[in-house]
C-alpha cells in the first residue's frame, strides 16, 4: 500500500489571478450543486480544497476551447453518474467490481494533468493491482482541437491494448506536449516509437466509432460541470485538482471504509 508520508506591476497579475479564483470558485459551486442534488449517492459530498496552482481553468471557447453546448447542463447529471463499470471500456483498469471507483477528467494539454498523472497516479495503480480501485479515465478536451485530436490517438492505441503506454507518451515526464506534438503526424509517429500497427493506428484514430467515445467521454465531463481539469470523483466524492497524492489515498481509504461498512 502506499506510504501517506510521500507522496510586474500590481495590474499585471492582479486581474489573471482573480479570473483563476473567480473559475474555480464556479467549478467549486457547480460540484457543490451536483453534490445535493437529487440523487441520495452524491448528498454527502464535499469539495477538496484547490488552489489555482493545481487547476487549469477552462479556456475561452472562442480560443479553441469546447463551449458546453449539446450537452447535459450542469445539474442534470450527479456525481453517481460518473462510474460506468463497464466491462468494454477501453479507458479503465482495475476490475469491474473493485470496491471503489476513481474516474478522472482530464486534458492532455492541462500541466497539472500531467503532474497528477506523473507523481500519484503510480500510487493509485497500487489499489488497482490489489483488486481494491478501478481507474476510468476521461477526456473533456477543453483547450479544443488538439486536445480532442490527443484524445482520439489515446483511443486509438487502446483499440491495441495500449492505452497506458500512449498516455504516458503524452504526458512524457509529467509535461505536456508542445502544440507541435499533438499534431496528427506526430501523433502516428509515437504509435510507431510504441511498435503499435500504425496503419491500423491512423485508421481508428479518424474513425466515426473513436469520434463518437471521445464525445462520449467529454459530455460526461462537461455534463458534471467539468470545465476545468484534472477533476476528480472517487467512490462518488469530488476532488478538485491535482492535489497531492495523499489527498487521494486518504480519499480511497474513506470510500473503501464506507463500502465496507
Amino acid at each position: 500500500m502506499p506510504d501517506k508520508s510521500r507522496s510586474f506591476s500590481h495590474q499585471s497579475w492582479a486581474i489573471p489571478t482573480a479570473v483563476g479564483i473567480v473559475a474555480i470558485a464556479l467549478v467549486a459551486y457547480i460540484v457543490w450543486g451536483n453534490a445535493v442534488g437529487s440523487e441520495p449517492a452524491a448528498t454527502s459530498a464535499t469539495v477538496q480544497a484547490t488552489t489555482d496552482a493545481d487547476v487549469a481553468p477552462s479556456p475561452d471557447s472562442a480560443a479553441g476551447g469546447v463551449p458546453p453546448t449539446d450537452v447535459d447542463e450542469p445539474g442534470e447529471m450527479t456525481l453517481a453518474d460518473a462510474e460506468r463499470r463497464d466491462p468494454d471500456d477501453l479507458l479503465a483498469v482495475g476490475p469491474v467490481d473493485a470496491p471503489v471507483v476513481l474516474v478522472v477528467f482530464a486534458d492532455y494539454q492541462c500541466q497539472f494533468c500531467a503532474r497528477w498523472s506523473d507523481q500519484s497516479l503510480p500510487s493509485m495503480m497500487e489499489y488497482v493491482d490489489d483488486g481494491e480501485l478501478r481507474i476510468e479515465w476521461r477526456d473533456v478536451n477543453v483547450y479544443g482541437r488538439d486536445s480532442e485530436r490527443a484524445a482520439r490517438a489515446a483511443y486509438a492505441a487502446a483499440l491495441q491494448d495500449r492505452f497506458w503506454d500512449y498516455h504516458h507518451a503524452l504526458y512524457p515526464d509529467g509535461a505536456i506536449r508542445s502544440t507541435a506534438g499533438l499534431t496528427e503526424d506526430s501523433l502516428v509517429e509515437t504509435a510507431q516509437q510504441l511498435n503499435l500497427d500504425v496503419p491500423q493506428f491512423r485508421s481508428a484514430m479518424n474513425d466515426d466509432a473513436t469520434v463518437a467515445a471521445v464525445t462520449r467521454n467529454q459530455e460526461l465531463g462537461i455534463g458534471l460541470g467539468a470545465f476545468s481539469t484534472p477533476f476528480f470523483v472517487m467512490g462518488g466524492q469530488p476532488i478538485v485538482g491535482a492535489q497531492p497524492t495523499e489527498v487521494f489515498v486518504d480519499a480511497f481509504e474513506q470510500a473503501l471504509a464506507a463500502e465496507a461498512n
